[in-house]
């Protein structure tokens, strides 16, 4: 009979998908230069979904806009990721505009956004963060 460690340890790799790939596909949004200047010593990535759900705009009305949206999200997870402290994964919110709000309600429609905030090994085991909605992984 065959251990399961001895059946893992010879176990061939099917299919890897790397962070570096998610990043080139679209999957993943590099965040890294925005973040550093929030103050993330690490690079950061937000997922696809969380970038729709907290960041993207798709109007050019001047009240809002992508890079104002990330700096909030990478704020509160900075701070989250504080109060956290030895925790790899941790979550936090911000209140949005929904893009699809027609404005007709003077942008009073905020809502909130849970997101959840990962430290995990890279593609060649460096630490990296990924921001990500909370049903995701």
């Amino acid at each position: 009979m065959t251990s399961t460690a001895d059946f893992w340890a010879n176990a061939e790799v099917i299919h890897a998908y790397s962070r570096a790939q998610a990043l080139v596909d679209g999957v993943l949004v590099d965040a890294t230069g925005t973040a550093s200047q929030a103050g993330y010593r690490v690079p950061v990535a937000l997922t696809r979904g969380a970038w729709a759900a907290a960041v993207e705009w798709s109007r050019d009305d001047g009240l809002q806009d992508e890079a104002g949206r990330l700096w909030d999200v990478l704020w509160m997870g900075l701070h989250a990721a504080k109060r956290a402290s030895g925790q790899n994964r941790v979550d936090f919110h911000v209140y949005v505009v929904p893009n699809d709000d027609d404005g007709a309600s003077g942008y009073g429609r905020a809502c909130v956004v849970h997101l959840a905030l990962h430290i995990s090994p890279g593609d060649n085991g460096e630490p990296v963060m990924t921001i990500m909605l909370p049903d995701e992984d």
